[in-house]
């Protein structure tokens, strides 16, 4: 099975049960919420849109059926935890000044500032009532580690904010931003389901530590198409991470190793006011040459080996093995 298929088999899954949770809430919550994830137009009628890429939701599937257990039991974690990273991408869109997400405007941008941070909030608060409406011990354990994965995501987020402040940031400070921002949630959408099913606590954290890999690849590829990557299949403007001036993998790669064109890039991030088209096609020539994309890409195939690594001592069944393994190099090899 192709990794588009696996997350439209996870999404078939997990998506009605998400849609009834955010059909719970209040009219004034769900609606951007429900706008947010690609099912209603900001008027409120129906969208084609639909919701995001389905990664977490898919892993956290295989994660059950990777130890046994039905794709079914993971749907209250897969659920939690997609509902986890999109209160994030409200809130991020908002830090970001972020107008645009999915190829139309970002919730901020359609509703105003306050009604995005609340109705993200409500996305936050459900993950954690759709994981305790049974507080089974499974689910208990669950809600456990999902907290963790949340704390760790939200310090990987102040990390990347206090970056701003920063002239110059180290690639090891870059990934450990990261590792967190975006690997330790991933972690926890590759072991819940396993968790739900009663899994070994040496699985669980077999899975988790793929996830947490797996995340830092994820994340150096978003960087790379944050600069590089085609606005229509992204659905953000081109060179959108230097517009904001993030010291993203690729940029610390160049402001921290001495590379040639380091105080070039320095002289255009320090520059007053907004960034014109050209300083951007500036920066990333200058980013290029020096081999910020490359050792970003490299990152990128170096963390993806050690994921797939981390799955080689778990006896899964032969068909969820290729499916994980599957999805894995179809979420690195990506390009939106």
């Amino acid at each position: 099975m192709s990794g588009p298929e696996i997350l439209k088999r996870a999404r078939l899954l997990v998506e009605p049960v998400m849609e009834g949770a955010v059909d719970g809430l209040c009219s004034e919550l769900g609606l951007p919420a429900r706008y947010h994830l690609g099912w209603a137009e900001a008027d409120g009628s129906p969208s084609a849109v639909g919701a995001g890429k389905g990664l977490r939701p898919a892993l956290a599937v295989l994660s059950a059926e990777a130890v046994g257990a039905p794709g079914e039991v993971a749907v209250p974690g897969a659920v939690a935890v997609e509902l986890v990273h999109n209160f994030s991408l409200i809130h991020d869109d908002i830090i970001d000044g972020d107008v645009e997400r999915r190829h139309r405007a970002t919730v901020w941008a359609a509703f105003g500032t306050d009604d995005a941070i609340i109705s993200g909030d409500a996305l936050h608060n459900l993950a954690f009532q759709v994981l305790l409406a049974d507080p089974t011990s499974e689910r208990v354990a669950a809600t456990v580690r999902l907290a963790r994965a949340t704390s760790a995501m939200l310090a990987g987020q102040a990390a990347d904010m206090a970056f701003d402040d920063l002239p110059v940031v180290g690639f090891d400070d870059c990934l450990s931003m990261e590792a967190d921002k975006t690997g330790a949630l991933l972690g926890c959408a590759a072991s819940i389901g396993a968790v739900l099913a009663g899994a070994t606590e040496t699985t669980v954290e077999a899975l988790d530590s793929f996830g947490q890999e797996l995340g830092v690849a994820f994340q150096a590829v978003d960087d790379v198409l944050g600069i590089w990557g085609n606005p229509e299949v992204t659905g953000k403007a081109a060179g959108n991470d230097l517009r904001e001036r993030k010291k993203s993998m690729p940029v610390a790669v160049v402001l921290s190793g001495g590379a040639t064109g380091a105080a070039d890039l320095a002289d255009i991030y320090n520059k007053p006011g907004d960034l014109t088209d050209d300083d951007v096609a500036r920066a990333t020539a200058i980013i290029e040459a020096a081999g910020g994309r490359e050792r970003t890409e490299a990152e990128a195939a170096s963390r993806l080996e050690s994921a797939l690594d981390s799955l080689d001592a778990l006896a899964m069944p032969s068909e969820v093995d290729a499916e994980i393994r599957g999805l894995a190099c179809f979420a690195v090899e990506r390009s939106f």
